[in-house]
């Protein structure tokens, strides 16, 4: 890799605490909300630019301090989900949708194949190659994800605060869920499942290796502020490091 593509990946791709010594590699597909100068905004309101539609508030903040408390590398996109999301695949309409929940969206309308191919190699394989790099690196790497949900969403309230989703691989999800003491409303697959194309990082990046795996979405409404996602980080890195410590002689059942 040349110095301008290594700038070019920095753009769109972040590791932080590269270094870390654990074996859980820490993913934030929606870390952010930036749109490149370039796309003009892909045609949104400021409005649509900061909704949950554009990236999963408070999910990095949380994702950085489980990084700190785990000692553990993070991946994460720098990028709106909306230019491309890193958790789903060039094919899926929804990896550049042309409307999400309430908002459409005009830059993504009419994409052309050369488009789609452009965005794909600018902003989804640079991550997929990075986070590859960074498992690469750990003898027997864990992958979590960091998400966040809305508490409304298509006017209907969700009761469920944290949801652990899994896809065929259910040895971590299910020793988080066996350990769950009460504090959250917890629901395994909820708000999402596989059905939702929710899992295109662990099927990726864990399931074809049998590499121990589990996506983690926390209700944004519980991690608005700094001293909330502080505290959930603290819980949620505990509850994984338990999991992932009460999993590891369980063999892959894929």
């Amino acid at each position: 890799m040349n110095q301008t593509q290594q700038m070019n990946n920095d753009a769109v791709v972040e590791v932080l605490n590269a270094s870390g010594a654990s074996d859980i590699v820490l993913v934030c597909e929606h870390a952010s909300a930036f749109i490149p100068t370039a796309l003009n905004d892909l045609g949104l309101s400021a409005e649509a630019r900061h909704s949950h539609a554009a990236w999963d508030p408070g999910a990095k903040a949380v994702a950085c301090e489980m990084a700190r408390q785990l000692d553990a590398p993070l991946v994460a996109s720098k990028v709106s989900r909306l230019v491309y999301d890193c958790n789903r695949p060039p094919d899926a309409p929804s990896a550049m949708p042309e409307r999400s929940e309430v908002f459409d969206i005009p830059g993504n309308k009419n994409l052309t194949r050369n488009d789609r191919e452009t965005r794909v190699a600018r902003y989804y394989t640079p991550f997929f190659d990075r986070l590859k790099q960074v498992l690469s690196t750990k003898p027997d790497p864990v992958v979590v994800t960091i998400h966040s949900f809305t508490p409304i969403y298509q006017g209907i309230q969700r009761e469920v605060e944290v949801g652990i989703l899994h896809d065929q691989d259910t040895r971590l999800a299910d020793a988080m869920l066996e350990a769950e003491t009460g504090t959250f409303v917890t629901r395994r697959n909820d708000p999402y499942g596989p059905a939702d194309g929710v899992t295109h990082t662990l099927k990726e990046h864990a399931l074809p290796q049998g590499r121990r795996n589990v996506m983690i979405e926390i209700r944004n409404d519980l991690i608005e502020t700094a001293d909330a996602q502080t505290s959930m980080a603290i819980q949620m890195s505990r509850w994984v490091a338990d999991a992932v410590t009460q999993s590891k002689d369980i063999s892959c059942r894929v």
